[in-house]
């Protein structure tokens, strides 16, 4: 592998300003930086380059999931080392993103430092702080919601029939967590 195919980052981002900005600090690290939007864009990138690294949202435009570029870029390169951002983060997306070939998780808002950090940390460790706190109803109720929107793709009419309630509570619950 060559120095440039070892810095090659695809960073997938449908936030124009996010992407630009995650993308010039990767650049000054030395990165090579392929940008795609959406799922059909990274699939196009992967069929001539084959990056060694990876960010990638959770959610796309559309309501499309980045867990299918995840599970694409994998099956592409397990050794790739892919990091998802979330800005609403789950127990459920984090243990699908992880089992899908994501080596690490993160909330936004995160930075270049966060990011690069969580390539070298590809190991889990025993050392994490366990809490003894329970589990408030609202973040289970939060959790069993992406949980299901994850399975059905984002689709919230689906969600919401699988979850037996109405579609405008479900995106009136959606918009409370700023849920784009």
């Amino acid at each position: 592998m060559t120095q440039t195919q070892e810095r090659l980052l695809l960073l997938v981002e449908d936030d124009d300003a996010f992407a630009r900005t995650l993308r010039r600090s990767f650049e000054r690290r030395g990165y090579r930086v392929l940008h795609a939007s959406s799922a059909e864009e990274v699939a196009q990138l992967l069929q001539t380059e084959r990056p060694h690294y990876a960010v990638m949202d959770l959610k796309l435009a559309g309501h499309a999931s980045g867990l299918s570029c995840v599970q694409l870029l994998h099956a592409q390169n397990p050794e790739a080392l892919i990091v998802v951002l979330t800005g609403y983060a789950s127990i459920a997306t984090a243990v699908e993103a992880i089992k899908l070939g994501a080596c690490h998780y993160l909330a936004k808002p995160s930075n270049t430092d966060d990011i690069e950090a969580a390539f070298s940390r590809v190991e889990g460790t025993i050392d994490v702080d366990l809490t003894a706190a329970t589990t408030s109803i609202k973040t289970l109720e939060w959790e069993k919601i992406h949980e299901t929107l994850a399975e059905t793709g984002f689709n919230i009419s689906e969600t919401a029939r699988r979850l037996g309630m109405h579609r405008r509570t479900l995106a009136r619950k959606l918009e409370k967590q700023h849920v784009r």
